[in-house]
């Protein structure tokens, strides 16, 4: 007999708050862009390039959360 999948409410609350963390990130980067503008063009692509990448940094433990309702990787204690 086949059981019917359960899915978990973890993974649709992690979905929705990458999509919260993109939206603010891209608000609060964008609110920089008239000051960001004045700055020699080479720092401005290595700004846009630091932005572009950062807000990847919280999903990691979100996506673990999701996957196992742990925050921390504890498969590594004491080694």
């Amino acid at each position: 007999m086949v059981q019917a999948l359960n899915p978990s409410w973890r993974k649709p609350a992690a979905v929705a708050a990458i999509l919260l963390i993109i939206a603010v990130w891209a608000l609060l980067v964008v609110s920089l862009a008239p000051l960001v503008g004045k700055w020699p063009v080479l720092v401005q692509a290595i700004f846009y390039l630091f932005a572009g990448l950062a807000w990847i940094l919280p999903l990691k433990p979100l996506i673990r959360w999701s996957e196992t309702a742990q925050w921390r990787d504890h498969s590594d204690r004491g080694h």
